[in-house]
Protein backbone atom coordinates (compact mmCIF):
# COMPACT_ATOMS: atom_id res chain seq x y z
CA UNK A 1 0.00 0.00 0.00
CA UNK A 2 2.90 2.36 0.74
CA UNK A 3 4.27 1.90 -2.78
CA UNK A 4 0.86 2.59 -4.32
CA UNK A 5 0.38 5.77 -2.27
CA UNK A 6 3.80 7.05 -3.28
CA UNK A 7 2.99 6.32 -6.93
CA UNK A 8 -0.28 8.25 -6.68
CA UNK A 9 1.49 11.13 -4.92
CA UNK A 10 4.10 11.22 -7.70
CA UNK A 11 1.36 11.30 -10.35
CA UNK A 12 -0.34 14.14 -8.49
CA UNK A 13 2.97 16.02 -8.37
CA UNK A 14 3.32 15.70 -12.15
CA UNK A 15 -0.21 16.91 -12.91
CA UNK A 16 -0.28 19.73 -10.32
CA UNK A 17 1.69 22.31 -12.40
CA UNK A 18 -0.83 21.84 -15.24
CA UNK A 19 -3.72 23.04 -13.07
CA UNK A 20 -3.29 26.79 -13.10
CA UNK A 21 -6.72 28.20 -13.90
CA UNK A 22 -8.31 27.41 -10.53
CA UNK A 23 -11.79 28.68 -9.68
CA UNK A 24 -14.94 27.49 -7.94
CA UNK A 25 -16.90 27.28 -11.22
CA UNK A 26 -14.61 24.61 -12.65
CA UNK A 27 -16.34 21.33 -13.52
CA UNK A 28 -15.92 18.53 -11.01
CA UNK A 29 -15.47 14.99 -12.27
CA UNK A 30 -18.53 12.84 -11.69
CA UNK A 31 -16.31 9.84 -10.98
CA UNK A 32 -17.17 7.71 -7.97
CA UNK A 33 -14.30 5.46 -6.98
CA UNK A 34 -15.49 2.24 -5.36
CA UNK A 35 -13.57 -0.52 -3.60
CA UNK A 36 -15.56 -3.57 -2.52
CA UNK A 37 -14.91 -6.06 0.25
CA UNK A 38 -12.18 -4.01 1.92
CA UNK A 39 -10.30 -6.22 4.36
CA UNK A 40 -8.87 -4.54 7.43
CA UNK A 41 -5.25 -5.40 8.17
CA UNK A 42 -5.04 -6.21 11.91
CA UNK A 43 -1.39 -5.13 12.15
CA UNK A 44 -2.01 -1.74 10.55
CA UNK A 45 -5.14 -1.20 12.64
CA UNK A 46 -3.17 -2.04 15.80
CA UNK A 47 -0.39 0.39 14.82
CA UNK A 48 -2.96 3.13 14.14
CA UNK A 49 -4.77 2.53 17.45
CA UNK A 50 -1.48 2.54 19.33
CA UNK A 51 -0.14 5.83 17.91
CA UNK A 52 -3.50 7.61 18.25
CA UNK A 53 -4.35 6.27 21.72
CA UNK A 54 -7.44 4.21 20.87
CA UNK A 55 -8.25 0.90 22.62
CA UNK A 56 -6.58 -2.14 21.12
CA UNK A 57 -9.90 -4.04 20.90
CA UNK A 58 -13.53 -3.29 20.13
CA UNK A 59 -15.19 -1.47 17.22
CA UNK A 60 -13.11 0.47 14.71
CA UNK A 61 -12.08 3.94 15.92
CA UNK A 62 -14.53 6.47 14.48
CA UNK A 63 -11.94 8.09 12.11
CA UNK A 64 -10.53 4.79 10.81
CA UNK A 65 -12.76 4.33 7.74
CA UNK A 66 -11.37 7.67 6.52
CA UNK A 67 -7.91 6.04 6.61
CA UNK A 68 -9.24 3.05 4.66
CA UNK A 69 -10.69 5.38 2.01
CA UNK A 70 -7.71 7.73 1.82
CA UNK A 71 -5.98 5.88 -1.08
CA UNK A 72 -9.16 6.31 -3.14
CA UNK A 73 -9.31 10.00 -2.23
CA UNK A 74 -5.69 10.41 -3.31
CA UNK A 75 -6.44 8.72 -6.64
CA UNK A 76 -9.40 11.02 -7.17
CA UNK A 77 -7.45 14.21 -6.43
CA UNK A 78 -4.35 13.14 -8.40
CA UNK A 79 -6.35 12.54 -11.56
CA UNK A 80 -5.66 14.84 -14.52
CA UNK A 81 -9.36 15.80 -14.68
CA UNK A 82 -9.55 16.87 -11.03
CA UNK A 83 -9.58 20.71 -11.08
CA UNK A 84 -7.33 21.37 -8.06
CA UNK A 85 -3.61 20.55 -7.81
CA UNK A 86 -2.86 17.76 -5.37
CA UNK A 87 0.40 19.35 -4.24
CA UNK A 88 -0.22 22.10 -1.71
CA UNK A 89 -3.80 21.12 -0.85
CA UNK A 90 -4.58 21.99 2.78
CA UNK A 91 -6.96 19.82 4.81
CA UNK A 92 -9.23 22.43 6.37
CA UNK A 93 -12.08 20.51 8.00
CA UNK A 94 -13.69 17.12 8.49
CA UNK A 95 -17.15 15.89 9.47
CA UNK A 96 -17.67 12.24 10.41
CA UNK A 97 -21.03 10.51 10.93
CA UNK A 98 -21.15 6.99 12.29
CA UNK A 99 -24.55 5.46 11.55
CA UNK A 100 -23.57 2.01 12.84
CA UNK A 101 -20.37 0.67 14.40
CA UNK A 102 -17.82 -1.03 12.15
CA UNK A 103 -15.71 -3.91 13.45
CA UNK A 104 -12.28 -5.23 12.43
CA UNK A 105 -13.80 -8.35 10.85
CA UNK A 106 -16.17 -6.33 8.61
CA UNK A 107 -15.44 -5.98 4.89
CA UNK A 108 -17.12 -2.71 3.89
CA UNK A 109 -17.60 -1.27 0.45
CA UNK A 110 -15.93 2.16 0.20
CA UNK A 111 -17.00 4.98 -2.12
CA UNK A 112 -15.18 8.28 -2.63
CA UNK A 113 -16.30 11.23 -4.72
CA UNK A 114 -16.00 15.03 -4.93
CA UNK A 115 -19.20 16.79 -3.91
CA UNK A 116 -18.67 20.51 -4.57
CA UNK A 117 -16.22 23.34 -5.08
CA UNK A 118 -16.56 26.31 -2.73
CA UNK A 119 -15.05 29.80 -3.12
CA UNK A 120 -12.83 30.68 -0.18
CA UNK A 121 -11.14 33.95 0.74
CA UNK A 122 -7.80 32.19 0.38
CA UNK A 123 -8.58 30.20 -2.76
CA UNK A 124 -10.92 27.35 -3.72
CA UNK A 125 -12.04 24.50 -1.48
CA UNK A 126 -13.34 21.10 -2.51
CA UNK A 127 -15.50 18.77 -0.44
CA UNK A 128 -14.51 15.11 -0.74
CA UNK A 129 -16.99 12.50 0.51
CA UNK A 130 -16.02 9.05 1.78
CA UNK A 131 -18.73 6.47 2.50
CA UNK A 132 -18.69 2.95 3.92
CA UNK A 133 -21.48 0.43 3.33
CA UNK A 134 -22.22 -3.04 4.62
CA UNK A 135 -24.63 -5.14 2.55
CA UNK A 136 -25.66 -1.97 0.72
CA UNK A 137 -26.47 -0.02 3.90
CA UNK A 138 -24.64 3.25 4.59
CA UNK A 139 -22.94 2.77 7.97
CA UNK A 140 -20.33 5.55 7.99
CA UNK A 141 -19.50 8.73 6.07
CA UNK A 142 -17.15 11.69 6.16
CA UNK A 143 -16.89 15.02 4.40
CA UNK A 144 -13.48 16.64 4.17
CA UNK A 145 -12.55 20.12 2.96
CA UNK A 146 -9.31 20.57 1.00
CA UNK A 147 -8.16 24.08 0.08
CA UNK A 148 -6.11 25.06 -2.95
CA UNK A 149 -4.60 28.43 -2.09
CA UNK A 150 -4.48 31.09 -4.80
CA UNK A 151 -5.30 34.74 -5.33
CA UNK A 152 -9.01 35.44 -5.30
CA UNK A 153 -11.37 38.39 -5.11
CA UNK A 154 -13.92 36.41 -3.10
CA UNK A 155 -14.52 38.08 0.26
CA UNK A 156 -15.96 35.37 2.51
CA UNK A 157 -17.04 36.21 6.06
CA UNK A 158 -14.14 36.10 8.50
CA UNK A 159 -14.20 34.60 11.94
CA UNK A 160 -16.14 36.64 14.47
CA UNK A 161 -13.06 36.82 16.68
CA UNK A 162 -10.57 34.71 18.57
CA UNK A 163 -11.99 31.58 20.18
CA UNK A 164 -11.95 31.38 23.94
CA UNK A 165 -9.70 28.62 25.27
CA UNK A 166 -11.51 25.66 26.79
CA UNK A 167 -10.44 24.09 30.10
CA UNK A 168 -7.19 22.15 29.76
CA UNK A 169 -7.46 18.38 30.17
CA UNK A 170 -4.08 16.97 29.12
CA UNK A 171 -0.70 18.02 27.77
CA UNK A 172 1.06 16.00 25.05
CA UNK A 173 4.72 16.16 24.08
CA UNK A 174 5.00 15.27 20.41
CA UNK A 175 8.26 13.73 19.15
CA UNK A 176 10.02 14.77 15.96
CA UNK A 177 9.31 11.41 14.29
CA UNK A 178 5.54 11.47 14.93
CA UNK A 179 4.79 12.24 11.28
CA UNK A 180 6.86 9.31 10.03
CA UNK A 181 5.29 6.92 12.53
CA UNK A 182 1.73 8.02 11.82
CA UNK A 183 2.47 7.98 8.08
CA UNK A 184 3.57 4.35 8.36
CA UNK A 185 0.38 3.43 10.25
CA UNK A 186 -2.03 5.42 8.08
CA UNK A 187 -0.42 5.29 4.63
CA UNK A 188 -0.34 9.12 4.39
CA UNK A 189 3.28 9.86 3.50
CA UNK A 190 2.92 13.49 2.49
CA UNK A 191 6.46 14.97 2.64
CA UNK A 192 5.39 17.90 4.84
CA UNK A 193 5.00 15.40 7.70
CA UNK A 194 8.18 13.37 7.32
CA UNK A 195 11.25 15.51 8.06
CA UNK A 196 12.39 19.16 8.23
CA UNK A 197 14.07 19.04 4.82
CA UNK A 198 10.99 17.95 2.88
CA UNK A 199 8.72 20.20 4.97
CA UNK A 200 10.85 23.24 4.14
CA UNK A 201 10.22 22.63 0.44
CA UNK A 202 6.58 23.55 1.16
CA UNK A 203 7.28 26.54 3.40
CA UNK A 204 7.30 24.95 6.86
CA UNK A 205 10.29 25.39 9.18
CA UNK A 206 9.91 21.84 10.51
CA UNK A 207 7.79 18.79 9.81
CA UNK A 208 4.17 19.16 10.88
CA UNK A 209 1.81 16.66 12.48
CA UNK A 210 -0.91 15.15 10.33
CA UNK A 211 -4.23 16.91 10.85
CA UNK A 212 -5.91 13.51 10.97
CA UNK A 213 -3.58 12.46 13.79
CA UNK A 214 -4.50 15.54 15.85
CA UNK A 215 -8.18 14.82 15.14
CA UNK A 216 -7.89 11.14 16.07
CA UNK A 217 -5.81 11.82 19.18
CA UNK A 218 -8.44 14.24 20.47
CA UNK A 219 -11.21 11.70 19.88
CA UNK A 220 -9.18 8.99 21.61
CA UNK A 221 -8.88 11.22 24.68
CA UNK A 222 -12.65 11.87 24.81
CA UNK A 223 -15.45 9.49 25.75
CA UNK A 224 -16.60 8.42 22.29
CA UNK A 225 -18.87 5.56 23.34
CA UNK A 226 -22.08 7.41 22.41
CA UNK A 227 -20.75 9.87 19.81
CA UNK A 228 -22.36 9.56 16.36
CA UNK A 229 -21.15 12.82 14.75
CA UNK A 230 -18.02 14.94 15.04
CA UNK A 231 -16.78 17.99 13.18
CA UNK A 232 -13.34 19.55 13.43
CA UNK A 233 -11.72 22.56 11.78
CA UNK A 234 -7.96 22.52 11.26
CA UNK A 235 -6.84 26.05 12.08
CA UNK A 236 -3.03 25.99 12.27
CA UNK A 237 -0.28 23.40 11.74
CA UNK A 238 1.40 21.68 14.69
CA UNK A 239 5.19 21.80 14.32
CA UNK A 240 7.24 18.76 15.35
CA UNK A 241 8.64 18.32 17.89
CA UNK A 242 6.27 20.31 20.06
CA UNK A 243 3.97 20.42 23.08
CA UNK A 244 0.21 20.81 22.76
CA UNK A 245 -2.74 20.93 25.16
CA UNK A 246 -5.98 19.02 24.72
CA UNK A 247 -8.89 21.02 26.11
CA UNK A 248 -12.61 20.23 26.31
CA UNK A 249 -15.88 21.44 27.74
CA UNK A 250 -19.07 19.45 27.15
CA UNK A 251 -19.20 18.48 23.48
CA UNK A 252 -16.58 21.05 22.41
CA UNK A 253 -12.86 20.29 22.22
CA UNK A 254 -9.65 22.00 21.15
CA UNK A 255 -6.00 21.30 20.57
CA UNK A 256 -3.85 24.31 21.33
CA UNK A 257 -0.37 25.46 22.20
CA UNK A 258 0.85 28.60 23.90
CA UNK A 259 0.75 30.41 20.56
CA UNK A 260 -2.59 29.41 19.00
CA UNK A 261 -5.52 27.04 18.64
CA UNK A 262 -4.60 24.33 16.15
CA UNK A 263 -7.90 22.42 16.00
CA UNK A 264 -11.42 23.12 17.22
CA UNK A 265 -14.22 20.58 17.13
CA UNK A 266 -17.57 19.49 18.45
CA UNK A 267 -19.23 16.12 18.93
CA UNK A 268 -22.90 15.14 18.93
CA UNK A 269 -24.72 12.25 20.57
CA UNK A 270 -28.12 10.70 19.82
Amino acid sequence: MADRSLTVLARGALTSPLKRNIHARAPLPTTRLVERNVRIDPARLAAYARICGFPATGPLPLPYPHILGFPLAMRLMADRNFPLPLLGLVHTRIEVTGHHALHPEDTPELTVYAEELIPHRRGTEVTVVTQARLDGELVWESRSGYLARHRTSYDSPRDAGPELPLPAIAEWRLPADLGRRYGAASGDRNPIHLCPLTARLFGFPRAIAHGMWTFARCLAEADMSQVTFVRADFKAPVLLPGTVTYAADGDAFQLRSSERIHLAGRTARP
